[in-house]
Formats: C-alpha cells, sequence, structure tokens
C-alpha cells in the first residue's frame, strides 16, 4: 500500500520547492508514495504563484482553497478549517509542509491536532527574532512535527539546542521526533532548472540587460515595505547605487512592495525611483526568469531568504537588507553581508563586494539529492 502524504502549498517558494520532492516522486518513487497537492491560495497573483504548475512540470493542484490575503488570524484559521476538512476526507498517512509561511503554520497545526504526522522540510532555521511572523510559524511547526528535514548543519544543531535529539529512532512520532541533515531541496531544482532557464527564458533581452552588468534587488518583508523609515532608506541607497555607479539595477516588485512605495515614500523622492534609467522596476517574474537574473546578475540585494541561498547557489555576492539571517552560514563564508535598511551599510557594502574576485563559495547546502533522501526517510518510517 502507498504512503499518501498531503502537501500544502500556499507561498512562491513553497511552490517551487514542492516540485523537487513532486519530481523525486514521480521519477523514482511513485510506488510507494502518493502526492495530494493542496494550494491554500495564500499567494493568488497569477505570476506569483499559479505559472509555476505549469512552468516548473508540477502536478496541478488536487485542491485549492482558495484562502487570499487577510489579517495572519483570519487567514491560518480559515486554512486550517480547511486543511482539517481535506485531512478527515483524504485521510493521510502523513501532512507535508514547507519553510515558514502562515501555510506552513495552518497545516502542521490541524495535522497534530488531528495526531496526524507532520513532515516539515526546512525545518530548523532560525533568525532568533520573534518579532518576524515567519520565525514564529517555523519555531511552532518544528515542535509540532514528527519527520524534521533541515538543509543546514546549524538547522540540525538549532534543533538539538531546543531539546530535539539526534538518536537514530526506528519509527517516529510527535513525542519522538527524527530530525536528519539532509542538503536543500532549493539546490535540487536550481541545478536542474539552470539549463532550461537559459534556454527558454527571455528576460536579459526583454530588458535589454548584459550579464554580469546589472544588480538584481528584491524587497517584500513587511517590515521593509511597510515602515516608512526602512523603504526609505533603502530606496535611497538604491538611488546613490544606481547614481554612483555604471550599472543598472533590476528591481521585480513583489506586489505589497508595489503597494507600498507610493504610500511610503516622499513624493518627490518616489518620482526620482520609478523614472530614473538606472532602476528596472518589473512586475514579479517567474521562477525560470528568476534564475537567469540571479545567475547572470553581478550582486545581490534582497531580504528574501530563498534569494539569499539562491544567490550563494549562483556564486554572487549578497547584500541582506535584514537585521540577521537564518542562512548564517553564507555570512561566515564571507559570500554575503548582512547590511539590514541602512542606508550607509547598503552602500559601503556594495562598494566592497562590487568588484571583489576572490570569493569562496564552499559546499554547504548538499549535493543536489536532498529530495530522494526525504523520500526514502518517509518510505523508512511510514512502513
Amino acid at each position: 500500500m502507498k504512503i499518501k502524504i498531503l502537501t500544502i502549498i500556499g507561498a512562491r517558494p513553497q511552490i517551487i520547492k514542492a516540485a523537487a520532492i513532486s519530481r523525486a516522486i514521480k521519477n523514482g518513487f511513485d510506488p510507494q508514495i502518493q502526492e495530494v497537492l493542496v494550494h491554500t491560495g495564500q499567494h493568488y497573483d497569477r505570476n506569483m504563484s499559479d505559472v509555476f504548475f505549469t512552468e516548473m512540470g508540477i502536478p496541478e493542484p488536487h485542491y485549492n482553497l482558495n484562502v487570499g490575503s487577510m489579517s495572519h488570524a483570519a487567514q491560518t484559521a480559515k486554512m486550517m478549517v480547511g486543511i482539517e476538512d481535506l485531512i478527515n476526507s483524504e485521510k493521510p498517512n502523513y501532512l507535508l509542509v514547507y519553510g515558514d509561511t502562515n501555510s506552513t503554520l495552518a497545516g502542521a497545526l490541524s495535522a497534530a491536532k488531528l495526531h496526524l504526522p507532520v513532515i516539515h522540510v526546512e525545518a530548523g532555521l532560525r533568525s532568533y527574532n520573534k518579532s518576524m511572523p515567519e520565525e514564529i510559524n517555523r519555531i511552532m511547526t518544528d515542535h509540532a512535527s514528527t519527520l524534521l528535514f533541515t538543509p543546514t548543519k546549524t538547522g540540525f544543531q538549532n534543533l538539538i539546542k531546543e531539546g530535539f535529539s539526534n538518536t537514530e529512532i526506528e519509527k517516529a512520532n510527535v513525542d519522538h521526533p527524527a530530525i536528519f541533515h539532509c542538503g536543500d531541496v532549493m539546490l535540487d531544482n536550481s541545478l536542474f532548472f539552470e539549463e532550461k532557464a537559459q534556454k527558454d527564458s527571455q528576460i536579459l533581452q526583454k530588458l535589454n540587460l548584459k550579464p554580469n552588468e546589472f544588480v538584481l534587488c528584491t524587497i517584500h518583508r513587511d517590515n521593509n515595505t511597510d515602515i516608512k523609515e526602512r523603504l526609505t532608506d533603502i530606496v535611497r541607497a538604491l538611488l546613490e547605487i544606481s547614481q554612483k555607479n555604471d550599472i543598472q539595477i533590476v528591481l521585480p516588485l513583489h506586489p505589497r512592495t508595489a503597494k507600498k512605495l507610493p504610500e511610503m515614500l516622499d513624493s518627490q523622492l518616489y518620482k526620482d525611483f520609478t523614472t530614473t534609467e538606472r532602476i528596472k522596476i518589473t512586475e514579479p517574474v517567474s521562477f525560470f526568469d528568476m534564475i537567469q537574473l540571479e545567475s547572470n546578475s553581478k550582486l545581490i540585494m534582497t531580504d528574501s531568504g530563498g534569494v539569499q541561498k539562491e544567490a550563494f547557489f549562483f556564486k554572487k555576492p549578497c547584500l541582506i537588507m535584514r537585521s540577521e539571517t537564518e542562512w548564517v552560514e553564507i555570512v561566515d563564508a564571507a559570500c554575503a553581508k548582512i547590511v539590514d535598511a541602512n542606508r550607509t551599510k547598503i552602500i559601503e557594502n556594495f562598494n566592497l563586494f562590487i568588484n571583489r574576485q576572490d570569493l569562496a563559495f564552499p559546499e554547504i547546502f548538499g549535493n543536489g539529492k536532498a529530495a530522494e533522501f526525504i523520500c526514502k526517510k518517509i518510505i523508512e518510517h511510514g512502513k
């Protein structure tokens, strides 16, 4: 009998992560594992969500809860109601969640309260900043999970510090969970899709960009977009960098950021930022386009956890526009620098990194076979 997994996704990064596991099941574990895919509808912009299924060859979701955007409490509650109904009707053996979104938390809580074992992919990550909703989500999810797969050694050690045992467990349960250092499923995807992105993406031609002659920037976290002083500092830094350096900045604009820019910025600053030819502001881009932009950029600036890692995968220096990072390894390797939303730090470290030729990128995210490892462990514990 197959092990039935109810997989919960809702945000763009989770759709991408799910591609690795879905591909591994299809290519090597289909006789043992059945996956039922549930999209919560947390991200409802088509280019931020639906198009990924077609582009990346992910099976269409069996269910879509169509939750949409609302407050954290209302969104999580609505998801939990829908997920609970599906658990009762589908009767899976496991519920699988990715990362640290409200979809992740809703899935984990719904399953744990119904005594359904939870699999958490990307477990153990900590920013040690509980003002971030994501930090609360990942801690709660880890402590409701039965099988925890962490992409890094630091994540594994974080779990041990919180009381998880690293002793091999033959049959894990929620009171005696099993933790594994497996590598990163996003590395699996980056390696798998890079060649396809080079062939299929036309984003460089569309934006008239030359390889290694532009900077890629993404801004989406609410503590950057929703706080006037922070967003103003970031925008002033980007403007100064674009004016004083012979390099363009490409900014695929998250819907939240697009909405907040005119609200938060002074009118003149907003006009300067959105009309300068040195900064190319675009709509959200597809996964393949994002890979092309990342792999062909000279430097990456971001407040996204996933983009930080992808910068490392493609051997690009990265400025982290947050006060902390879950991916401490890339900072320890001196390939990235935490600059927060501090205009001076952003500019200083941009100048420090932009022409560095001596950066090293050690193998700290596994060998590109994390999804296979995860599937094997699910089968071992699901027998």
